[in-house]
């Protein structure tokens, strides 16, 4: 089963985020609220699937500027911004950050749980392919210095005996580390190894 969904609201305003909240916890996700963007800062880092409704002129810190922290801290949580003094600049300002969508006050109440669906879901998706990176570097650092330098060019295209030509070793023992190579990324073609080396992060070598 998936993990439960967290949708956090920011609002300096007590009825908006009361409101709110009931609204979001009857929709099925749990609800913490905060006054302030240094309130919810306090808060440990999330780790799960969530989104945070986040309003943009408060007191203080801005929801622009936790935006801007979050991304810098690289924090993947999904922001919904809400505010009842929208303007075209922080609307594009905001969407070109990544926002899921930037809805006026009063907000109605069908777009904001339509936004905040679709903000779990980028958030989910995005989490799942942290996971899904750091178990490929998992397997690259697991190789041996030899398998990581064969990978390197096998990953360029390069042929069994230019490898070994480059390394100065036999083609066969290029043959023998490559087949280890295979087998300890999991890749069943050239083609999938190349893909999982580029999302592992690993730089292509073609001398």
């Amino acid at each position: 089963m998936s993990a439960p969904s967290l949708v956090f609201v920011v609002d300096d305003d007590a009825s908006v985020r009361k409101g709110l909240s009931r609204l979001i916890a009857a929709s099925g996700h749990t609800v913490e609220a905060f006054a302030s963007v240094r309130e919810f800062l306090a808060r440990p880092p999330y780790e799960g699937p969530g989104c945070l409704v986040l309003d943009v002129r408060m007191p203080g810190t801005s929801g622009l500027d936790l935006q801007r922290a979050l991304a810098a801290a690289g924090q993947l949580l999904s922001i919904v911004f809400i505010t009842g003094h929208g303007t075209v600049q922080a609307s594009v300002q905001a969407m070109k950050a990544g926002a899921v969508d930037f809805l006026t006050k009063p907000v109605d109440e069908g777009e904001l749980l339509a936004a905040i669906g679709r903000g779990v879901a980028q958030t989910r998706a995005a989490r799942e392919d942290q996971a899904r990176r750091a178990e490929i570097r998992a397997r690259i650092a697991a190789l041996t210095p030899r398998e990581a330098e064969i990978l390197a060019r096998v990953i360029t295209g390069m042929l069994n005996k230019q490898i070994a030509a480059a390394l100065g070793i036999a083609e066969k023992t290029v043959k023998v580390h490559r087949a280890r190579v295979m087998e300890k990324m999991r890749a069943g073609s050239v083609a999938e190894l190349v893909r999982l080396a580029d999302d592992g992060g690993m730089i292509p070598v073609s001398a």
